[in-house]
């Protein structure tokens, strides 16, 4: 059909790790928030954040902030489904500690990630590093490179399971124990939280590794498409879903699962839909605010800022104030 081939990536020349280094390392990472006077003495709650809340104008951007912190918290206090969607800059902002804690204090049941969150997180794990400097490595070939990431992260998918649980499984293996615990994969696998995983072919650095098979991704990011449509249908009647730092991948994965949820008869209606990012873009917009309430109720907000900010901030609100 044409005089040209796949390129054979088997020649292709890897390095470690750990000789390429990462901008972004364990010990730049967050913490979760603490209300240390609550501790001491129970009267003050409501001094801190939630002070800060109240004094915030009853206008815009402030007012749908509220909204979504009280929406969490009855979510979670009737055990509706609180389905976080995720792009890469989250987790390389340092904020998987934080969002550990939302999910073991029950304000995260699920979570989805596109391939660049479970590059970082998977790095993280290994290495307690990630994030290369592109400008740096780009011109010699060196960008996306790194073996152990590629190497483990394709042996992963080499099983029958599911993308984030066979992420999560291996890393149960390989996890470097220094830096499992800040590690979202690994943490919500032993959690038994859900993890899904969303690629397409070609955007993912592991994708150009000797090792990677097209099928193994594809069938396991197909996978995870189907477990997404699940945990969608539980947002039903009070779920929440955010999408926080994805643009494209994850806002369109998510209106073709509320679609299928619909066409197979399932109610959906009735839930909150957030997009945290530092830019409103378009996808984000119609996709994950606009049109899921489309003649079905509920609500749709658009919270601009930054994460390494706004994530931490929301946390604090819900784990603080008064539901």
């Amino acid at each position: 059909m044409s005089k040209y081939e796949p390129l054979d990536l088997s020649g292709l020349r890897t390095i470690s790790i750990h000789d390429r280094g990462g901008k972004v390392r364990v010990e730049h990472f967050a913490k979760p928030y603490i209300n240390r006077t609550a501790t001491v003495r129970e009267s003050v709650l409501g001094s801190g954040i939630s002070a800060f809340l109240d004094s915030l104008p009853h206008i815009l951007a402030a007012d749908s902030f509220r909204s979504v912190v009280a929406a969490l918290q009855t979510a979670r206090a009737r055990n509706k489904m609180i389905l976080w969607g995720l792009g890469g800059h989250v987790i390389k902002c340092g904020l998987a500690p934080i969002l550990i804690d939302l999910m073991h204090r029950g304000y995260a049941t699920a979570f989805a990630l596109n391939g660049a969150a479970a590059i970082h997180d998977f790095e993280i794990a290994i290495a307690g590093q990630t994030s290369e400097d592109v400008e740096a490595v780009l011109p010699d070939g060196r960008f996306g490179t790194a073996e152990e990431t590629g190497r483990e992260m394709n042996a992963a998918l080499n099983s029958e399971y599911g993308f984030g649980e066979a992420l999560g499984r291996h890393l149960e293996k390989i996890a470097d124990s220094k830096f499992a615990s800040v590690s979202l994969l690994y943490e919500a696998y032993r959690h038994r939280t859900p993890v899904t995983v969303h690629v397409a072919i070609g955007t993912d650095t592991p994708h150009t590794h000797p090792t990677a098979k097209g099928e193994n991704i594809g069938r396991a990011s197909h996978h995870d498409f189907r477990l997404l449509c699940t945990l969608v249908k539980e947002l039903n009647d009070g779920g929440v879903y955010l999408n926080v730092g994805s643009a494209v991948l994850l806002p369109e994965v998510f209106l073709k699962a509320v679609s299928v949820v619909r066409n197979l008869e399932n109610p959906l209606a009735n839930f909150t839909t957030v997009n945290f990012d530092f830019l409103q873009h378009y996808r984000p917009r119609v996709n994950v605010v606009e049109r899921p309430h489309a003649r079905s109720g509920g609500q749709g907000y658009s919270i601009t800022g930054h994460h390494e900010i706004m994530i931490p901030l929301l946390a604090a609100a819900l784990i603080e104030t008064k539901a």
